[in-house]
């Protein structure tokens, strides 16, 4: 039997230890929803309300049957531990089909287990506390009472996720993945260096991609990642056309590393707008956002051939994807390093600490909504709280990136117990009539290093910054698919294919805003309420409507990019965010 340091415990001491606490965790939910009850019912039998009484026991009968649902997941994800071959020296009475590599590293149906008991540990809460908060604004003498229960729920919460956090790092596979994450992404870095540096730049079918689209550096940013997902399908070398950008005349290429090092010209061929023709040996893009049949291979696809791969190291492929574009993209040069590494050496970043994207100026009131930065600490309170559970935190920090330099101090007066890191002239060369600068440029790119940096990440989907540090947080680890929090949109890539969900448990709509769905129905997603449930359309009924979001599971696009089996071993590229 395999050892730790840890008073010499074994791994099945570990496994033991924490089928007792998942019990205790069954125990504790029990004891709520006894609670709950009691309190609910109790009053209202007191008052022979029928219609109100009818209408709670419903409530509560929804909430029992999620708990339910949370307990069996519990006992299968129990099975599926012990059935793991991480935890037997023997696996010759495994079944060969469940394993991609004879026997290395975890199972699909491990992994995916795993991240929905987590994924939906948070949704159960999210449902509760919409419930109760529903309950508290309709009921009188039962605040105080109710407001403990959620305290209550949410530290149990906390401490159920916290337990499954645990579970990577003692389920045999943490090095594993990282290994693995590391491998896949220097895999993907080499196949793009061999793409974008053919043997025979002038005989190579290429791709012209114009930076000239009016809009943010994040936007921008996403531009070039989706011409170089268009290169890399088609197998052409990406040519970017950047002279007069309006971050710096002279182009990308004096701020970052060019894209290719050996081919940046297109010659005298003639240059054919895509998609007019799909055979041209030099296309042009339009943008994304122009094209009505979109090709499969665009976001939120994944390569086929490396699919399998990463699902079994990261809860979120297709951020995890875009991460490693980003990744071989953003290569700033030595001058632009140099003056991001001196203005983080003028902060006191250390760990923990929690990244907060704030956006304050162009979009709030147009694309996204106004929140307040209780809203945002809220979740940050919530993270060091269920970080605290395990370890002793001495600091709460957080990296604040704002474009507004008044939500520095506002956050510094309100929440005088946490220490607030962020640079006030970097919100200033944000604002809008300073933003397209070099000197605003370099502000940018050390608010996302600092964000992709931090252990959690509280923002807004909506916001390309927000999107970019999260995908950045995705290239530089091996899964930030549970390190964030959106105030508003899911992840999404603009100008995307559709964002489907399907279907792995029937559900009967309970009023007239849910809908309908069976087992294997794909649901085309506008967006999660953090309520417990979604808004999509069943792609099958073609019905509008919520659907319970724990009874879907993502659904995830395989396309079969190019395999470039033949690539050389190493990016000679330097310097990377």
């Amino acid at each position: 039997m395999k050892h730790y340091s840890n008073g010499h415990m074994t791994l099945n001491d570990y496994l033991m230890m924490y089928l007792a606490r998942w019990k205790r965790v069954a125990v504790v939910l029990l004891v709520i929803w006894i609670v709950v009850t009691y309190l609910f019912i109790a009053p209202l039998r007191c008052t022979g309300n029928t219609d109100e009484v009818s209408e709670f026991q419903e409530r509560l009968k929804r909430v029992s049957s999620q708990l339910d649902v949370l307990k069996q997941q519990h006992n299968n994800l129990i099975a599926q531990i012990k059935k793991s071959p991480g935890l037997r020296s023997n696996l010759k009475d495994l079944d060969p089909s469940l394993l991609l590599d004879s026997g290395q590293g975890p199972t699909e149906e491990y992994e995916n287990l795993r991240r929905r008991i987590h994924s939906n540990t948070k949704e159960l809460g999210y449902y509760i506390s919409h419930e109760l908060n529903n309950v508290m604004k309709n009921s009188e003498n039962r605040e105080e009472k109710l407001v403990a229960i959620m305290e209550q729920i949410n530290e149990r919460q906390s401490s159920l996720i916290s337990d499954q956090d645990k579970l990577p790092e003692l389920d045999g596979y943490h090095e594993w993945r990282k290994t693995e994450a590391a491998n896949v992404s220097d895999l993907i870095q080499r196949r793009l260096y061999h793409l974008q540096n053919p043997p025979d730049c002038k005989d190579a079918r290429k791709v012209i991609c114009n930076l000239n689209k009016g809009c943010g550096f994040g936007c921008q940013l996403h531009h070039i990642v989706y011409c170089l997902i268009f290169a890399y399908a088609t197998e052409r070398t990406l040519i970017l056309n950047s002279k007069g950008w309006r971050y710096n005349n002279r182009g990308w290429e004096s701020v970052f590393h060019p894209i290719s090092d050996t081919c940046t010209s297109s010659y005298d061929d003639p240059v054919v707008q895509w998609s007019v023709s799909h055979d041209s040996k030099v296309v042009s893009l339009p943008f994304i956002d122009s094209i009505s049949l979109k090709p499969k291979f665009l976001p939120l696809a994944v390569p086929k051939d490396l699919a399998h791969r990463i699902i079994r190291f990261n809860g979120d492929p297709s951020s995890w994807w875009i991460g490693q574009i980003l990744k071989y993209i953003l290569k700033p040069r030595l001058s632009m390093q140099k003056a991001v590494n001196e203005t983080i050496a003028k902060m006191n970043f250390n760990t923990p600490i929690v990244g907060v994207h704030i956006r304050r100026t162009d979009k709030v009131g147009t694309e996204a909504a106004f929140h307040h930065i209780h809203e945002y600490m809220s979740h940050v309170i919530s993270y060091y709280d269920r970080l605290e559970l395990t370890r002793h935190v001495g600091t709460r920090r957080v990296y604040l990136a704002t474009d507004d330099a008044n939500v520095l101090e506002d956050a510094r007066k309100k929440y005088p117990s946490y220490e607030f890191l962020g640079d006030p002239t970097i919100a200033k060369t944000a604002a809008t009539h300073r933003r397209y600068t070099p000197v605003s440029l370099t502000g940018l790119l050390v608010d996302l290093h600092m964000l992709a940096m931090c252990d959690y990440l509280v923002c807004t989907f909506s916001s390309q910054v927000g999107r970019v540090a999260y995908e950045m947080m995705q290239a530089n680890r091996v899964d930030a698919s549970n390190s964030f929090f959106s105030l508003d949109d899911i992840y999404y890539f603009g100008g995307q294919n559709a964002h489907d969900r399907a279907a792995i448990m029937p559900h009967a709509p309970n009023n007239n805003q849910e809908i309908a769905i069976e087992v294997g129905d794909l649901i085309g997603i506008a967006g999660n309420h953090w309520n417990g449930f979604g808004r999509g359309t069943n792609k099958r009924t073609n019905l509008n409507g919520l659907i319970p979001w724990y009874k879907t599971a993502e659904h995830l696009v395989l396309y079969p990019f190019p395999e470039y089996k033949h690539v050389p071993l190493y990016d000679t590229r330097q310097g990377d965010l």
